[in-house]
């Protein structure tokens, strides 16, 4: 196993991880609502997104990835948990309006994905966040999620954080196991009843730990 910084021509994988890991152990996340596309359209939109000029949570560059065999196995975002919410918006806008989406469907995606705020719960503005965690199905079980956390702690550290944050759906257990095993423990969470019709889980938690 090797760890490296993911790299533009990672774009299809990341976007595999960014959409498995939106939907952690239910059928649909929030860019399944949000666009409301096939997969597979989906999929494009995100790997647009994380190629952008306007760099986001889902950039490619703010991204590490566990190699097995040379092959790409698991990935996961670290970032500033400052100003995600409007930098990710402005990398959907961008890619938007270059598949020549109107004003009137990107209102759309944002009315639609509007439905995550009453419970998302993510670090505060001195925080390290770690988000987007997921594995290729195949390569589960070798640990490489907590080499990846591990990786992604001391990069955070690196920076100057000192703590660290991760988020994932109410009810995700091999999540919470996992988080829980790298170090994190309970810090908040939020459920909403509308969010939990849509989605099947009551709303988000948090774990934080120190760095």
């Amino acid at each position: 196993m090797t760890i490296r910084s993911a790299r533009p021509e990672d774009a299809s994988f990341i976007a595999a991880i960014i959409l498995s890991s939106m939907r952690g152990y239910r059928p649909c996340g929030w860019f399944d609502v949000a666009l409301g596309w096939p997969e597979d359209q989906c999929l494009d939109f995100i790997a647009r997104v994380s190629t952008a000029r306007a760099v986001s949570m889902w950039h490619v560059s703010q991204f590490l990835i566990a190699e097995t065999d040379g092959k790409p196995a698991a990935a996961l975002c670290a970032v500033p948990a400052a100003g995600t919410g409007p930098a990710a918006w402005a990398a959907i806008e961008e890619v938007g309006a270059a598949v020549g989406l109107a004003a009137p469907e990107l209102d759309s995606i944002r009315r639609r994905g509007a439905y995550s705020r009453a419970c998302w719960v993510q670090g505060g503005e001195g925080d390290w966040m770690i988000e987007h965690v997921a594995t290729d199905p195949q390569h589960r079980g070798r640990g490489l999620v907590q080499a990846l956390i591990a990786h992604a702690l001391e990069k955070g550290r690196d920076a100057g954080f000192a703590r660290a944050t991760i988020s994932f759906l109410i009810g995700n257990e091999p999540a919470e196991r996992c988080y829980a095993k790298a170090g994190f423990a309970f810090a908040d969470e939020k459920r909403d009843p509308a969010f939990e019709a849509l989605i099947g889980a009551p709303g988000f938690r948090m774990f934080a730990r120190r760095i």
